[in-house]
């Protein structure tokens, strides 16, 4: 009888370490793709301008933006990425203070953040407003640049056309696609993001779609096999469209007022009934996808929320 409890308690122990052991391979890989780099991405996080005020509705949006910065600080992200309308104004040093001290913030935390060209940047005396963007982000390259994160590229672009030269745009247009080229053939590329300010689609009614956008940067986009991911701003919205298989994402709630949109759709936005009137986007790699999330705020200004969420591939 003894020998036959002790065989029933050596089998209930060995079955007990077997599943000990499997429920630990299991949470260490949870745990390994839960701890997959976060890459974060926001657009417009500019004070509005008096004039803005006029016609559209102010809602704290300066404490929105410092909220924003705040929770991507905490989600301790990999790279933080700004499409453009950084500031209200470029070329007045005094518009940057709080952006500075976000820097700073970020500097601290060993949290790189880059960011390209809004029209903000550039308005009233363009070369100061450069100047002052550069000082702040010295990786920016006029004919765009490009930084990796987890086999994840992420390209950004200059979608300010109407302020560039034909030789500018040219520049920008052939590095691009010899990028893009060159990024596809790289087998440790698994995924490429590609991110300017103004929007190839969007539906606002203070902004219109960028023709230019369409036509400079979406035939690389389009026909590259890793491009998986077009994100922009301009549009003080969060919309969501897909065309030729490929998704853009417009996330232009960084801190900007808040845009109306057209009621009868000029695209067919998959996010119509998510607008929320500040977020952010985070993006992570699982296995063979890109996971994509919308951080909200909160409407009582409480704190963040997960939104729309989906998988590219």
């Amino acid at each position: 009888m003894e020998n036959r409890i002790n065989k029933i308690y050596i089998h209930y122990c060995a079955r007990k370490a077997i599943c000990t052991f499997f429920l630990s391979l299991i949470a260490c890989r949870a745990f390994s793709q839960e701890a997959r780099p976060v890459i974060a991405f926001a657009s417009d996080t500019q004070e509005p301008m008096w004039v803005e005020k006029i016609k559209l509705k102010a809602n704290h949006n300066q404490q929105a933006t410092k909220m924003i910065f705040k929770d991507v600080l905490s989600l301790h992200a990999s790279g933080f990425f700004i499409l453009g309308d950084v500031v209200s104004v470029g070329y007045k040093v005094r518009k940057w203070t709080s952006i500075d001290e976000y820097l700073k913030q970020f500097s601290h935390d060993s949290i790189p953040v880059y960011a390209t060209l809004g029209n903000h940047e550039l308005l009233f005396k363009p070369k100061i407003g450069v100047k002052n963007f550069q000082t702040r982000f010295p990786m920016y390259k006029a004919a765009g640049y490009t930084e990796i994160i987890d086999s994840t590229a992420v390209i950004l672009l200059n979608s300010n056309f109407s302020k560039m030269t034909t030789a500018e745009i040219l520049a920008q247009d052939n590095w691009y696609s010899n990028m893009v080229e060159e990024l596809d053939k790289d087998n440790a590329i698994k995924f490429i993001i590609v991110g300017c300010h103004h929007s190839p689609y969007t539906n606002s009614k203070i902004v219109k779609p960028s023709m230019s956008v369409r036509q400079n940067f979406l035939p690389a986009f389009i026909n590259s096999k890793k491009c998986v991911l077009f994100l922009s701003g301009h549009s003080h919205n969060f919309e969501h469209f897909v065309a030729n298989g490929k998704h853009f994402v417009v996330i232009g709630g960084g801190g900007g007022l808040h845009q109306p949109l057209y009621t009868r759709e000029v695209s067919h936005d998959l996010a119509a009934t998510y607008k929320p009137a500040f977020h952010y986007l985070v993006v992570r790699r699982f296995n063979d996808s890109l996971q994509v999330m919308s951080r909200r705020l909160k409407t009582d200004f409480s704190g963040f929320d997960n939104g729309v969420a989906f998988a590219v591939r």
